[in-house]
């Protein structure tokens, strides 16, 4: 779908600092592109689950000058000069991290969620070593042992999945798995899996094999923060998860763990996977781990949830089949084969009418479904009566039911009622 976007010089100003005036001026064609997007993400209805809308805040931070800062080592330890105030962003960062989670040592430098993946398989590993993880054809994420992942070309991968009848993990296998294979770890966690993993459970598996327990929770993580789900930190050996999502942080990865292996996890994400941090990313963490630490973000957190749960509801009585028959975090994942539709003639459909989802795998060899989240939504005002309208909307634009252009004249009203930032931020 092709974007033009009007001239930026035509359309006001928004309030992300005096440097969007400068690239107006400088760059007008980018300038009207990021203004593009911005009314593409204020004017529709944003369900990919990994995504959100960060705080001003963070979005301050992440256009300040600390970009410009170069900062390879830890603070105290830099290999570059002038970073006694990058040190403290730094320190600040992972002690609000250490607080909020309860851990005792983070990592805030891991560039993505998959890079702080591939330090804790640093941390804990060697190549070739087997690994056991949820299988990709059942949720199981990139870095979870993808041929065309590093996971999948530098370790053995053995993968799980969940029973047919309920769509929960399989614990059973999980056991039976581990004790055939042996593997050197155990990771739990997914991209499209809508429950919460029983962390004592795999904690259990993981000391009977003998192996390290790796819990990616960059989806839930977030949820984690506000009290809205439980906790993997008491359990695994290492944690890794992201910033953004339901956190509502900048794009980047974090890791936590015991002081155990706090040196291990430090090196393996400098020097050996990554050179400099991001410092304006580090900083834009510390902000966001402040905001996690609120009542306010808590009751998001928990308002989260309960939006999932009304929208897995309302989707289901519009004919969609939701797997697990529901959710206890952010993430849906619905089956529309019911509607005599595959996915992605689905998610184009979607995409025409101002709903942004994304596709995934479905188990046992089911065609390809929905996956949903409702973090960003929530982030704008969202609530259960809103989640009703959007089931309602979402439904029409599969079925086909009216003009494409009255259904996204619909969504832009609805959208247009909670923009994602006030007018001057």
């Amino acid at each position: 779908m092709s974007v033009t976007p009007a001239p930026a010089a035509q359309r006001s100003t928004p309030a992300w600092g005096t440097g969007f005036e400068a690239l107006v001026r400088q760059d007008p064609e980018l300038a009207g592109l990021l203004l593009g997007e911005a009314d593409r993400q204020a004017t529709g209805l944003q369900l990919i689950a990994a995504e959100n809308f960060t705080s001003p805040a963070v979005l301050a931070v992440l256009g300040s000058p600390l970009a410009n800062k170069y900062a390879e080592g830890y603070p105290g330890a830099r290999h570059h000069g002038g970073c006694e105030l990058v040190d403290l962003a730094e320190r600040i960062a992972v002690e609000r991290a250490r607080g909020l989670f309860g851990a005792e040592h983070a990592n805030v430098q891991p560039h993505t969620g998959s890079s702080a993946v591939l330090a804790a398989y640093a941390a804990l590993l060697r190549p070739g070593d087997t690994v056991l993880a949820m299988s990709l054809q059942q949720g199981g994420h990139l870095t979870h042992g993808s041929p065309a992942n590093f996971s999948g070309r530098w370790f053995d991968f053995v993968g799980y999945g969940v029973c047919r009848d309920t769509g929960l993990i399989d614990y059973d296998q999980v056991r039976d798995l581990a004790r055939e294979r042996r593997p050197a770890a155990i990771v739990c966690g997914s991209m499209s899996y809508p429950r919460h993993p029983d962390y004592a459970a795999f904690r259990e598996i993981a000391d009977e094999a003998g192996a390290a327990l790796i819990a990616d929770a960059a989806h839930p993580i977030g949820l984690v923060a506000g009290g809205a789900a439980p906790s993997p930190v008491p359990y695994a050996d290492i944690v890794c998860a992201t910033t953004h999502k339901v956190l509502r942080g900048p794009r980047g990865g974090l890791v936590l763990c015991g002081a155990r292996l706090a040196e291990r996890v430090d090196r393996a994400v400098f020097p050996f996977t990554q050179g400099g941090a991001q410092m304006h990313a580090v900083a834009a963490k510390a902000v966001a781990f402040g905001e996690a630490a609120t009542p306010a973000f808590t009751a998001y957190a928990h308002q989260v949830v309960a939006n999932a749960r009304a929208l897995a509801a309302a989707l289901a009585s519009e004919g969609l089949v939701i797997a697990t028959g529901g959710t206890d975090t952010h993430i849906i994942t619905a089956d529309v084969s019911p509607l005599a539709l595959e996915a992605l003639t689905a998610r184009r459909r979607l995409a025409a009418a101002g709903i942004v989802l994304d596709t995934c795998a479905l188990p046992h060899g089911r065609a390809r479904g929905l996956r949903l989240g409702t973090a960003a939504l929530t982030s704008q005002g969202m609530r259960e009566p809103e989640m009703m309208r959007v089931a309602t909307l979402l439904g029409a634009a599969l079925r086909g039911e009216g003009k494409e252009s009255g259904i996204r004249a619909e969504v832009a009203e609805l959208a247009g009622n909670f923009p994602p930032y006030p007018p001057h931020m």
